[in-house]
């Protein structure tokens, strides 16, 4: 965790704190433990070629002795890339579903069973209440008097958990890296409901700063990383962290952030 000092965010009056949080773990935790005490021994999980998810499902699986399957989005391509290699060597079996039905995978739930046997489903990007419950910790590790804390937004399970474990007085806010995000905020909620039996009042999500997609980018933000790696020799992965960076400094500009804000650099 440290202070970024910027001469953009001084004029608009606002301190920006980063605080690195590797946000897989904390979705994983929970599930975890809940797959051990149901006596599973397989998890399986979706994600898109270039997931993160996958990647940190397949490690904790080696690393707690379970078997993993991932469910990749789309047709197989050959050579692996990176990340589904890095999975392969982790032990994980790799399946394929056409876009189409990928986006129907609860659809399929029965056909995956018929063909793997049982295992412990861990839904896209690990996002159910399980996951909610691991990143209402997160809070807890930050050594700062903040007024909101800032993090992208994928699937909504860290939103979800980070806002209902904040202090009192207190706020999140989440920017969408997905194009068409407004159903985000009812899946936030709904998280919440399954997780914690209430919604919090005390978060929102900008849907304005996707910069064209999930896993796409711009002139504007390429722009924006080109200059914030100038200045402060940090390089931002431009699929989440990126965009809310970029969303934050905008919103800064606009007089729209309050004084003390901290930034969730997540993996």
């Amino acid at each position: 965790m440290h202070e970024l000092s910027d001469d953009r965010l001084a004029a608009a009056g606002v301190r920006l704190w980063l605080v690195h949080d590797s946000n897989k773990p904390r979705k994983l935790k929970y599930n975890l433990i809940a797959a051990r005490e149901q006596g599973h021994h397989t998890l399986l999980t979706f994600g898109g070629a270039y997931s993160n998810h996958l990647r940190a499902v397949a490690d904790a699986g080696r690393e707690h002795g379970f078997q993993t399957i991932g469910i990749v989005r789309g047709e197989q391509t050959l050579p692996l890339n990176e990340s589904l290699a890095h999975c392969v060597a982790q032990g994980m079996r790799l399946s394929y579903l056409d876009r189409s039905s990928y986006r129907r995978w609860r659809l399929h739930i029965g056909d995956l069973r018929r063909r793997f046997g049982e295992f412990f489903l861990i839904p896209e990007g690990g996002s159910n209440a399980l996951a909610a419950l691991g990143c209402s910790e997160i809070a807890s590790g930050i050594d700062a008097r903040y007024d909101l804390i800032c993090c992208p937004v994928g699937t909504g399970g860290t939103l979800a958990g980070l806002a209902a474990g904040l202090p009192s007085g207190t706020a999140a806010l989440g920017f969408s890296v997905l194009k068409g995000g407004d159903f985000l905020a009812e899946e936030v909620a709904q998280l919440q409901r399954e997780a914690f039996g209430r919604v919090s009042p005390n978060w929102q999500i900008e849907l304005g700063f996707h910069c064209g997609g999930y896993a796409r980018r711009n002139a504007e933000l390429d722009d924006f990383l080109a200059d914030f790696h100038a200045r402060h020799g940090i390089e931002l992965d431009w699929v989440y962290v990126g965009k809310m960076m970029l969303g934050i400094f905008a919103l800064a500009a606009r007089g729209r952030l309050p004084s003390r804000v901290v930034a969730l650099i997540t993996t």
